[in-house]
């Protein structure tokens, strides 16, 4: 029987700041921790994945590359985990590799880094993510094209489209959740900048606070064929003294589909937050 997501990698989903169980890890949990969690195609392997002699996939193969010779990013992905205890304070910070020194918050961002724990509930509400809590959280699924790459994730059921086609940022954006991305091939890296945020989330890991100047700079690269890298560079005036970098390493995840993740209405997990962090 194969499995979906690894239960060693798969945390439990998460709506902002508190936690919500999906179908998927439902069933592994109700089954117990030795029974693998299935996917709904069970016997329909990923076509076109390099495999060794006992048919699992190869992952350390060289990178496939599109008909224009540029990386092929498609692809369902899951990220990495770090060593427990080495970043961050949240099991999401875990999974992300960022030197806490290069944070430098001007008067503004210390205002409202001071407020944060307060903001932070608002995930409760079901708000949407942000754009690297997003592609820590749970799989993505990556679709391209030689106009734009198509994000699919299955966190929120929710997606982001990163125009390729040369045209620019919008000059009066209607402020956005994840802004308006447009991307660039920069040798084998797709280097994709971001604008036109609302200042109403934060950005992981930290729960660090962002005004409607943020802008962010992902590089995503392919180092072989089952393992994908993607650096963010945080560039606010506003509330950083200078911009900062953080790292997402992702494995990819063959023979699975994505499952669909809803948060809903209902909640009641907010009252208990805000009580227990008095």
């Amino acid at each position: 029987m194969q499995k979906t997501h690894s239960p060693v990698h798969s945390p439990l989903p998460r709506c902002g700041g508190f936690v919500k169980v999906s179908l998927s890890l439902a069933v592994f949990l109700l089954g117990g921790v030795s029974r693998p969690v299935t996917a709904q195609w069970l016997h329909h392997p990923s076509p076109g994945v390099p495999r060794t002699a006992d048919g699992k996939p190869n992952l350390s193969a060289p990178v496939p590359r599109a008909s224009d010779g540029k990386p092929d990013l498609d692809g369902i992905w899951f990220i990495d985990d770090t060593p427990i205890g080495q970043f961050g304070e949240r099991p999401l910070a875990l999974r992300y590799e960022i030197p806490i020194k290069d944070v430098i918050l001007t008067p503004e961002g210390e205002v409202l880094q001071r407020q944060g724990k307060v903001n932070d509930f608002a995930g409760a509400l079901c708000l949407p993510m942000n754009i690297p809590g997003l592609a820590a959280a749970q799989p993505f699924k990556i679709l391209s094209n030689r106009r734009e790459v198509a994000i699919l994730y299955e966190v929120q059921t929710t997606y982001r489209q990163i125009f390729i086609d040369g045209r620019e940022h919008p000059k009066e954006p209607n402020p956005a959740w994840r802004g308006y991305s447009v991307g660039r091939w920069d040798g084998d890296a797709l280097v994709v900048d971001t604008t036109g945020f609302n200042a109403r989330d934060s950005i992981l890991p930290g729960r660090r606070p962002h005004s409607d100047a943020l802008h962010i700079i992902e590089r995503f690269r392919r180092r072989d064929f089952g393992h994908l890298e993607i650096q963010y560079t945080v560039d606010d005036p506003k509330i950083y003294a200078k911009p900062w970098t953080f790292t997402q390493n992702h494995h990819l995840t063959p023979d699975t589909e994505l499952m669909e993740y809803f948060c809903n209405e209902n909640e009641k997990d907010l009252k208990h937050m805000v009580e227990g962090n008095r």
